[in-house]
């Protein structure tokens, strides 16, 4: 496995320059288009991301992670997705924004310690938790306990997402963002495997709960 990039190393500039470049270009077009409109859950919510935090979020299409760079347009994300898109003609441009490939039917360890490795670098780590795009109807599929084996092991905080599925191009774009929430507080440090699943279940309930914001 690859050594962490600190945040202080100067590498970390050039390894972002493609994602970075991509984001100037298009956050003026992209601001108007959507006219995003970001809720916060309380002031604790709104304060800024800082270091390395894992950012879960609902999966309501597949344009997800680009209106998540528009809620959260202050960091550099590393977004998890599957192996199958880094396989596919668009395999360059999944490099380019450095996502992290991973297989969700056989999740091995080198992926997981890979997370974890940005993490504990003091990066971010955006990933979908329902390991799919849902159907549309409203209701969130189960949360994959993962996401919480990996913030327990970084020792970083979760940060809830809600993306409003727009129904309508001319709708704007709605994101709420709850508060960091630290995985040692939901299960404790040295939890079984029961206490992850319940801790996954509670932050789907979160999402539920931001979903009630506009």
């Amino acid at each position: 496995m690859r050594e962490p990039v600190r945040p202080c190393d100067k590498k970390i500039a050039f390894r972002f320059l493609g994602q970075d470049i991509v984001k100037c270009l298009t956050v003026l077009p992209g601001l108007i288009w959507f006219r995003t409109k970001i809720v916060y859950e309380n002031d604790t919510a709104r304060k800024r991301i800082r270091g390395g935090a894992l950012v879960i979020a609902n999966h309501s299409g597949f344009f997800d992670p680009v209106y998540l760079q528009f809620g959260i347009w202050y960091r550099r994300h590393h977004f998890v997705c599957i192996k199958k898109f880094f396989e596919g003609k668009l395999w360059w441009l999944f490099k380019l924004f450095l996502c992290i490939p991973i297989d969700k039917n056989n999740m091995n360890v080198q992926s997981f310690k890979d997370i974890v490795a940005h993490l504990k670098a003091g990066e971010l780590v955006t990933m979908f938790p329902e390991g799919k795009v849902n159907d549309g109807s409203g209701e969130m599929a189960s949360f994959k306990s993962g996401m919480v084996l990996m913030a327990l092991q970084s020792k970083r905080p979760i940060v809830p997402v809600y993306i409003h599925r727009r129904k309508n191009p001319l709708h704007r774009l709605v994101i709420c963002i709850g508060e960091p929430i630290d995985p040692a507080a939901l299960c404790g440090e040295k939890p079984n495997m029961k206490q992850i699943n319940e801790a996954a279940e509670l932050l789907k309930n979160k999402e539920t709960t931001l979903a009630r914001l506009k």
